[in-house]
């Protein structure tokens, strides 16, 4: 048994072990951001209040950046988030490079998302050590309009199969250079009703590209209802065409949306009725791809503390080294710090989610960052408690 030893604390009750990283300042600058953040009624106002002042030409730029952008993005620019990843690798952590510019809609919007994301990848060979992962959106490289029809088995007008060759071949520049550079990138899960087309073409792209190795990682969101069983059947596929299925095991960030739609339309909801049912998948998915890792490269890719203790446990009990190649923990940058260096400090592979892009573009991001937030119960509760506990820590050893 490698990397086995000292014995790990997997309470992530570990406070000083879980915001080292921060100095004092830092961590007051936290606990007021994420108090602002527990507001539903700000979180919800936010990006309708923002986009007024940006209308009016009001100076709100500098106080976005200098608050929620610094606390979840790590710059404008790949050059900017230097800084933050050289921290977070100090400190035992990867990153995942992410350009999270969201919602464009024209050709040369996607054609500058995907320099954007072949940079990331280049970036991620000058610093391979430092960044294991790059990430990117479909969506990204093109319209959701026109992958809804895809997804939907819709006749596409000659203008539209145009525009989707072009996205193809965009998709596919991304993931050949991935696979020349060795390096790893994951394609995050988006909403129901467009995510048959997107995991058709990450199929492709793992049949193609992760012959030897996991190159290319599709999103798993078990929050739905059938999610566990399409992973059993792709790992099925893996063993069958004889390649590496990569795996990234993610609750889900759309309820509100994929409810509300299901109401609308009168489907079926395709997310699980309860918590209880999204937790029991989720830790199946993740023992599933544990026992499979011979075929399947995972990264857990969550903020719920019991998922990650299962998941390491179930190493240890099976006797699997904690820097094991084919097994990750993941976490966004600014949140779930006492998981991530806990998980870092017992030596498990574990990354952050470092975003970046100007700020005016990113606040889509950031805005669904910290709806998202107060919607999971107890989520940014959690994170003023531990907060205010590392603070009363430094108070009592004289360190605040």
């Amino acid at each position: 048994m490698q990397n086995l030893r000292p014995p790990c604390d997997l309470s992530f009750k570990n406070t000083k072990q879980g915001f080292k990283h921060l100095s004092n300042k830092q961590l007051r600058t936290a606990l007021r951001l994420f108090r602002l953040i527990n507001i539903r009624l700000l979180a919800n106002a936010g990006p309708w209040l923002t986009n007024v002042a940006l209308g009016l030409g009001l100076p709100i730029n500098s106080l976005i950046k200098n608050t929620i952008f610094k606390q979840f993005c790590g710059g404008e620019t790949i050059e900017d988030s230097t800084k933050t990843i050289l921290k977070l690798q100090a400190n035992g952590v990867g990153s995942i490079l992410d350009y999270a510019v969201e919602g464009a809609k024209r050709e040369e919007m996607f054609d500058d998302t995907a320099k954007q994301i072949m940079a990331c990848i280049d970036k991620a060979v000058a610093m391979p050590d430092a960044v294991p992962f790059c990430v990117f959106k479909i969506t990204g490289l093109a319209r959701f309009s026109l992958l809804e029809k895809i997804a939907n088995g819709a006749v596409l007008k000659a203008y539209e199969k145009l525009e989707w060759d072009k996205a193809l071949v965009r998709i596919n520049q991304i993931c050949e250079k991935a696979f020349v550079c060795h390096q790893m990138v994951m394609v995050d899960a988006e909403e129901s009703w467009i995510q048959p087309a997107i995991d058709d073409i990450v199929m492709v792209m793992m049949r193609k590209y992760n012959q030897q190795k996991a190159i290319v990682y599709n999103t798993y969101q078990l929050y739905r209802t059938n999610k566990l069983e399409a992973l059993i059947a792709d790992v099925t596929r893996a063993y069958t065409a004889n390649f590496v299925l990569g795996a990234k095991l993610v609750r889900g960030a759309y309820m509100e949306k994929e409810r509300k739609r299901a109401l609308r339309y009168n489907y079926p909801s395709p997310i699980h009725a309860d918590k209880a049912s999204t937790d029991r998948d989720f830790n199946a998915a993740a023992a599933f791809c544990l026992d499979n890792l011979d075929k399947v490269a995972m990264v857990l890719a969550t903020h719920n503390e019991e998922s990650c203790r299962f998941l390491a446990e179930k190493m240890e009990q099976q006797k699997v080294d904690r820097k094991h190649p084919r097994i990750y923990f993941a976490q966004l940058l600014g949140m779930s710090d006492h998981i991530t260096f806990n998980l870092a400090h017992c030596n498990f592979n574990v990354n952050k989610y470092v975003p970046y892009g100007p700020v005016k573009e990113v606040l889509p991001y950031l805005f669904r960052r910290a709806k998202e937030n107060t919607s999971i119960a107890g989520q940014v509760g959690r994170e003023l408690k531990l907060i205010k506990q590392e603070q009363q820590r430094r108070k009592v050893e004289g360190h605040l």
